[in-house]
């Protein structure tokens, strides 16, 4: 079976089934709309109020900075912080700025088809303009396929490493007619991500299962940072799982209340400190209270922090420190936040930021913001980390698990239904 029938067989249906479900809820909410219309015509009566349901309410808990000595060595100096100013200009974005929605659940292949409409019309149509201008596979065609997967943020590296394993493959199966070398690039971007790897160990958080399970964010200001923290407080609270946060961001201005005003959005416990406080004090009073709380999962903030200030990296290496004397095997994941649309920028600072947190997995924000989306396979394989989580838009459900088959069906949508109809004309 081909690839693009794989892809089509594991996603479309769901695809369609969502978009389906969608019209479906819109019809029903029409046709609501429509009964309460006439009833409000015929009686100025007021309709009975339908029973509320109570919703919970997140907690903030601001502990007093307990024994500060415990934490004294290596503090921010007042001049540090002066220096990270450019960085705390670029702020996260603002939960007020976030319109409540209607939650539905959409498919997998829905939110990568659509969150990578601006990657994927990029994409596809210079795929298929160089596909229409050869039409036979020769070096030349190689050459400016080359040009176009760099341009999509693919990576320098690692388009070395495909356009040698493309050439390969199109020798072993004979391939003639550009057309369908489109499939062939699909299957191998699949395979460039996993690598050596199954599926299972790359994607997905890893949980503690005799405890308290601790994820640790890191990243510059700007990136979405506090915002994806809320969107996955929400995702694992819906998932049954009770979550404290823990707003260690204490030195950009405001950055607590936004990580409050989420706590408070989606029903969580929040533990905060005085701003300018010492943040290796909120994680160890985050870890003491949400071991008393018996919470299942505690999200760390960080300050944002240029990835070239060697004394704001050490501070987060003693958070670590802290995490790892509190809860022996914690934190269970080091995520790094980067946002999609800075490209080549995003990698040097997945680089540093590896070297000083031993990161171990990748979070894409604003991947629906870019049409470089390639930059999620550059990071993959240049520097060996899963991307574990990706933003697909700006809803609170928009926060999806990072899937390599979905990412290149999300990818290749059109050229996908575009070969379906080749086929049938066949």
């Amino acid at each position: 079976m081909s690839f693009f029938k794989k892809l089509k067989e594991k996603f479309v249906k769901d695809f369609d089934l969502s978009e389906d479900k969608n019209q479906e809820e819109e019809i029903k909410d029409s046709e609501e709309q429509k009964d309460l219309d006439v009833e409000e015509g015929e009686s100025k009566e007021e309709l009975p109020l339908e029973e509320e349901t109570e919703v919970p309410v997140g907690e903030t808990e601001e502990v007093p900075q307990g024994e500060e000595d415990e934490y004294e060595e290596d503090r921010f100096t007042e001049d540090a912080y002066q220096e990270n100013t450019l960085a705390d200009e670029r702020v996260d974005e603002e939960v007020e700025a976030l319109p409540e929605e209607k939650v539905e659940e959409d498919s997998i292949a829905t939110k990568f088809k659509r969150g990578l409409a601006k990657t994927r019309n990029s994409f596809s149509t210079k795929i298929n303009d160089l596909v229409a201008r050869y039409r036979t596979v020769d070096e030349d065609f190689f050459e400016e396929l080359e040009e176009v997967l760099i341009s999509a943020d693919v990576g320098v590296n690692t388009v070395m490493e495909m356009i040698d394993e493309l050439e390969m493959e199109v020798k072993r199966r004979n391939i003639k007619d550009t057309k369908q070398v489109k499939e062939v690039i699909s299957e191998k971007l699949v395979e460039i991500y996993y690598g050596d790897d199954q599926a299972g160990d790359v994607e997905g958080l890893n949980e503690n299962p005799d405890g308290l399970t601790i994820y640790l964010f890191v990243g510059v200001n700007g990136v979405g940072k506090t915002t994806t923290i809320g969107k996955l407080a929400h995702r694992l609270k819906a998932e049954g799982k009770k979550v404290t946060l823990a707003a260690g961001d204490t030195f950009r201005a405001g950055a607590i209340d936004q990580l409050e005003a989420w706590g408070d959005r989606v029903g969580v416990n929040t533990i905060k400190h005085s701003e300018g406080s010492d943040p290796a004090a909120v994680i160890f009073d985050g870890i003491k209270s949400a071991k008393s709380r018996n919470a299942d999962v505690l999200i760390c903030d960080t300050a944002g922090r240029l990835q070239n200030k060697v004394n704001l990296m050490n501070e987060l290496s003693k958070v670590k420190r802290v995490i790892e004397r509190e809860v022996p095997g914690a934190p269970h994941e080091v995520l790094l936040v980067l946002d999609a649309t800075t490209g080549q920028n995003a990698m040097s600072q997945a680089k540093t930021f590896s070297e000083a947190t031993d990161v171990s997995g990748i979070v894409l924000s604003k991947l629906d913001g870019t049409a470089k989306g390639g930059i999620v396979l550059a990071i993959r394989n240049e520097l060996e980390i899963p991307v574990k989580l990706v933003g697909l838009g700006e809803k609170v459900t928009d926060l999806e698990k990072f899937d390599a088959h979905a990412f290149v069906y999300g990818l290749f949508a059109d050229m996908i239904e575009d070969f379906e109809d080749e086929e049938n004309e066949d």
